[in-house]
């Protein structure tokens, strides 16, 4: 499980950010790609990774802001031209696909695949597949605006090869049936339950992802405990009242909410173009004085979440 970071600036692009747009790739889990957000020249972005359209197969809309989905009639387009890419879903507030099919429409823009539209009207589980599910709550903007909580189911606990050794199973499909949590009959009539040979069960990871929003008790509830948070910082600390104002968040804001919800990792998106360079740095500082495991995301970074939350960045 990664994070791609594909724009990660506010309102406008610039030379340094473009706008939001980042991938959660799952290609060891579901091989599948999904993105959260789609904002100005994002298939631009991904030319520079080595995300492939085909894998792409769902699409999370924050809200309906230009600098949120003006990328994405043109990267479902090009989609097309990846060959047989299958299916595509796509999550997001009414007006959603009316500003799509439109698109398509006045551009006489033909896809070579189907697209399901899911319309978010409110909090709830909008995905439950594969392992993963998905939950939605809305949050505080001048719009409809909603955050997204990702959960992965916990594993089953690696099988005890070692503690089996004693009864010398020869290879072959009784492993399997251990490893399931079976129950053996081996051929000399021992009985072995597989539930005593299984470690401990690996808890499934949590992304939690905010895009536009004030201060909202809902986001509380979506970082709860977290691996992973990516939370808007559009003004730096000394800007709470602007901030309040434009319906957005300042650093603090996304430091408190990782600091009081137990979130292990808090990365800063959707900076406004005026933080560059050591004014974004001097806006991570502001935020790990609260919360001290805060990276502000730049452009194209990465950052794998592995079991436990543990990261590395590549």
């Amino acid at each position: 499980m990664k994070i791609q970071f594909l724009g990660t600036g506010a309102g406008q692009p610039s030379k340094q950010r473009n706008v939001s747009s980042l991938a959660l790739t799952l290609l060891d889990e579901l091989n599948e790609i999904w993105l959260f957000d789609c904002g100005e020249a994002t298939q631009h972005q991904i030319l520079r990774t080595n995300i492939r359209l085909r894998k792409v197969t769902k699409i999370f809309i924050s809200h309906n802001h230009g600098d949120h989905i003006f990328g994405l009639p043109g990267l479902l387009s090009t989609r097309s031209f990846q060959g047989d890419v299958g299916p595509l879903t796509i999550y997001g507030p009414a007006g959603l696909e009316q500003f799509v099919r439109t698109s398509m429409r006045v551009s006489k823009t033909k896809l070579s695949y189907p697209i399901k539209f899911v319309v978010i009207d409110g909090p709830g589980l909008i995905v439950d597949e594969k392992g993963f599910k998905v939950y939605t709550d809305k949050l505080k903007h001048r719009i409809d605006s909603f955050g997204f909580r990702i959960e992965e189911a916990d594993k089953t606990g690696e099988l005890q090869i070692d503690k089996l050794a004693k009864y010398q199973i020869p290879n072959g499909p009784i492993f399997g049936q251990l490893k399931n949590g079976e129950t053996v009959t081996l051929a000399d009539g021992t009985v072995l339950d597989g539930h005593d040979f299984l470690g401990p069960d690996k808890p499934g990871r949590i992304v939690t992802i905010i895009y536009d929003t004030r201060r909202a008790d809902s986001i509380a509830k979506l970082a709860k405990n977290a691996d992973l948070l990516v939370h808007e910082s559009t003004f730096n600390a000394d800007e709470a009242k602007m901030a309040k104002n434009y319906y957005h968040s300042t650093c603090l804001d996304a430091a408190t909410i990782a600091r009081d919800n137990g979130v292990k990792e808090l990365y800063l998106d959707h900076l406004s173009a005026r933080y560059i360079g050591a004014k974004a740095l001097e806006l991570e500082k502001q935020a790990q004085s609260v919360f001290p495991n805060t990276t502000v995301a730049n452009d194209l970074d990465q950052v794998e979440i592995l079991a436990k939350g543990a990261k590395t960045d590549e």
